[in-house]
This record gives structure tokens, C-alpha cells and sequence, in this order.
């Protein structure tokens, strides 16, 4: 995935998602599984905001990112705009696969295999939070060229 900033800065942006994938996954690894309820809830918020990038519905799209994000941010404008430059294969990837989705307690890890329009597959792995709603909501996303095969 291509940015366009300083060299030095996008190297240390992808050795910090390097990091907090190989944390996510680590974490994920000795995570409980979900109760089916809550299974569905966590992929509903990553496909909602999937399907709100398709549409280029920024609000919608913020809408499913955790208070973090949304302060960190500041507006849904701002958000898509990083969503665009950081994350393409997130903003418009060619396919999707949801793996199963794991957590414990109020956190959980939703991975996606996705494939961009160059047909290269990528791992996004979500990290979510339940809400004091019992929402799911989005609190990050690393993406990793995934080197393995698509399921």
C-alpha cells in the first residue's frame, strides 16, 4: 500500500503496523470464542463500514469507528480522507473473505482477507470494543500483504 509522506515516516508507519499486527494476532491467538450474538455483531460493524466505503458515505462510515477514533479524527470527512490514502484496499477492495472473529470480554478481533484491483491479497485485522450500548465499534485497523493464499 502506497502513501505519500516523508520516507522515514512511512517506514516507521510500517514497522508500527508490523507491530501491532503480530500484537493483534498473538493476542488473538489465546482470545476465547465469541458467543454467536456476538459474533454476528462484530462483522455487521466491519461490513457496515465496508459497505458505507463503497458508497463513499463518510458519515456512515465513521459512524462504526470507536469514540478513540472519532477523537483522534475529529470528522468523518477526515476520516475517509485517511481511510483513502492509508488504507485503499479497505476503501475499495476487489474481495472479501471474513474469517471467524474472536475476543474476550469486550474486545474482539475481526481478520478479513481482502484482494485489491492488482488482484495482491491483503489481512485486514480489525480490533473492536463493545459499547456501553452493546455496539460493536471499530477501534483500529493493520493491514498486512497477505502472502499466503485467499481462502
Amino acid at each position: 500500500m502506497k502513501t505519500h509522506s516523508h520516507p522515514a515516516l512511512a517506514l516507521w508507519r510500517r514497522l508500527l503496523a508490523a507491530f501491532a499486527a503480530a500484537m493483534l494476532l498473538c493476542g488473538a491467538a489465546h482470545a476465547d470464542p465469541l458467543a454467536p450474538a456476538d459474533e454476528k455483531g462484530v462483522r455487521a460493524a466491519v461490513e457496515g463500514q465496508l459497505a458505507a466505503f463503497a458508497r463513499d458515505d463518510a458519515a456512515k462510515a465513521f459512524s462504526f469507528a470507536a469514540p478513540n477514533v472519532r477523537k483522534t479524527l475529529g470528522t468523518a470527512q477526515a476520516f475517509m480522507a485517511m481511510v483513502r490514502r492509508d488504507y485503499p484496499v479497505v476503501y475499495r477492495p476487489a474481495s472479501v473473505a471474513f474469517l471467524k472473529p474472536d475476543g474476550k470480554d469486550d474486545q474482539a478481533v475481526q481478520r478479513v482477507q481482502m484482494a485489491d484491483s492488482s488482484g495482491v491479497s491483503w489481512l485486514a485485522v480489525y480490533s473492536l470494543e463493545r459499547q456501553s450500548n452493546k455496539a460493536w465499534r471499530i477501534t483500529g485497523c493493520v493491514v498486512v500483504e497477505n502472502r499466503g493464499r485467499m481462502a
